[in-house]
C-alpha cells in the first residue's frame, strides 16, 4: 500500500468477487448469473438507442423507476434505482446505520466490508446449527438489522410475515432485506412496504432479470427513506446508472411472462440437480436461490473445487470454519448441470 492511504483503512480486507476468467473455456457455476439472455424485449428496446450515449443518463431514472413501481404496485417516490444492489446497500451502511449494523456470521461477505469501510460498528449475529436465522437473535437490537432473503450463501429463505413482525417490535429501527434470490421460489417484503415505515427491500437484475453486466437494482421503502437514500445519491454520483441499462432495465420489468418463464425453468433446474446430487451422496441446505449450497462425505471442500477446476467447470469455494467442506453451485443450464454432474460422479469414483 501506498503512503497515501488513510490509516484508518490499512486493516481493509475487500470484498473478493467470484472468479470472471479471460482465458480458457469453462462452464461458470460460480457467480450466481442466469444461464438465460436478457428478455428479447430488452434487445427491441435498444435498438437505435446507442448513438444517445453521447447524453447524460437520465439521473432520475423516471423510465425505469416507472416500470418497477408498475409491476410491484408502489409509487415512485417509493423507489430508488441503483448501480446493482450493491450500490443501494452501500449507501445504506454508509448513511442510516447511526447505531451500527446487526447482520449473520454467514452471509453476503459485503456487508462486513462496508462495515469496515464506513466505520460502523456491525454485530455479527450466528446462524443456528442448521444455517438458518433465528430472528429471536435480533429482537430488542438497536442497530439496523441488514437480512438477505434467501440467504447466501445457504440459499435458505424465511417467512416474509416473521421479519415484518420483526420490524413492527421496534418502529424506530430499520430492517433492510436484501432479496437478491427471492424471485426463486421465496417471498418478497415489498407487500410491507406501505405498511411498515422502518422497512427497506433492495432487489437486484443480475439474477432473476437476467442483466448482471447491466448493473442494475432498486430498493424499495418509504418515501422518507428513499428522500435519505437520494441524498447521498445525489452527493456521490447522480448519473449512477447509465442510458442503455435503464432502458434495458425498464424493458426487462415488464416482460413479466419472460421474466415467469426463466424464474420457473431455474427452479425446475435446481430441483433436478439438488436430486441428482443427493443421489451422489452430496449433503445441501433447502435452497430458495439460484444455486445449491451443497458438500459431500467424502471430499474437502477445497479439493471439489480444485478438482471440477481442472475440468473446466467453476464453482465458488468461501473457506471459513463453519462452512469449509461447502461449494456454493449456481444453477446453470440443463446442459451445463448434466455436465457437472457427469464430472461430480467421475470425480467420486477416482477417490474410491
Amino acid at each position: 500500500m501506498s503512503i497515501f492511504l488513510d490509516p484508518r483503512l490499512n486493516t481493509l480486507k475487500p470484498y473478493t468477487p467470484g472468479e470472471q476468467p479471460q482465458v480458457g473455456k469453462f462452464i461458470k457455476l460460480n457467480t450466481n448469473e442466469s444461464p438465460y439472455p436478457p428478455s428479447p424485449r430488452v434487445l427491441e428496446a435498444l435498438e437505435g438507442k446507442w448513438e444517445t450515449l453521447r447524453l447524460y443518463p437520465d439521473p432520475d431514472c423516471r423510465e425505469l423507476i416507472a416500470a418497477i413501481a408498475e409491476v410491484n404496485g408502489l409509487k415512485a417516490e417509493q423507489l430508488i434505482a441503483g448501480n446493482g444492489s450493491d450500490e443501494l446497500l452501500a449507501f445504506i451502511f454508509q448513511a442510516l446505520c447511526p447505531k451500527g449494523a446487526a447482520f449473520a456470521d454467514i452471509s453476503y461477505g459485503f456487508y462486513k466490508v462496508w462495515a469496515q469501510l464506513y466505520g460502523v460498528s456491525a454485530k455479527i449475529v450466528p446462524l443456528r446449527g442448521d444455517f438458518t436465522i433465528c430472528l429471536d437473535d435480533y429482537r430488542g437490537l438497536e442497530e439496523t438489522i441488514f437480512i438477505a432473503n434467501p440467504n447466501a450463501p445457504t440459499g435458505i429463505a424465511l417467512d416474509p410475515r416473521d421479519i415484518a413482525a420483526l420490524a413492527k417490535e421496534k418502529p424506530d429501527r430499520l430492517v433492510v432485506v436484501d432479496e437478491a434470490y427471492v424471485d426463486f421460489g421465496a417471498k418478497s417484503c415489498i407487500r410491507y412496504i406501505n405498511e411498515l415505515s422502518n422497512l427497506l427491500v433492495v432487489h437486484t437484475f443480475s439474477k432473476s432479470r437476467n442483466l448482471a453486466g447491466g448493473r442494475v437494482a432498486f430498493a424499495a421503502g418509504s418515501r422518507e427513506l428513499i428522500a435519505d437514500l437520494n441524498r447521498i445519491k445525489f452527493s456521490f454520483n447522480p448519473y449512477n446508472i447509465n442510458r442503455i441499462s435503464q432502458i434495458a432495465g425498464a424493458a426487462s420489468v415488464l416482460d413479466r411472462q419472460y421474466f415467469s418463464d426463466c424464474c420457473s425453468k431455474i427452479i425446475a433446474t435446481r430441483e433436478k440437480s439438488a436430486r441428482e446430487l443427493r443421489a451422489l451422496g452430496f449433503e445441501m441446505t433447502e435452497s430458495r436461490a439460484n444455486f445449491l449450497f451443497a458438500k459431500h462425505p467424502k471430499l474437502k471442500g477445497a479439493d471439489l473445487y480444485l478438482k471440477l477446476r481442472e475440468r473446466g467447470i467453476l464453482v465458488r469455494h468461501f473457506g471459513g470454519e463453519r462452512i469449509e467442506d461447502y461449494v456454493r453451485i449456481t444453477v446453470g443450464s440443463d446442459m451445463e448441470m448434466d455436465a457437472l454432474i457427469d464430472a461430480l460422479g467421475a470425480i467420486l469414483k477416482e477417490g474410491t
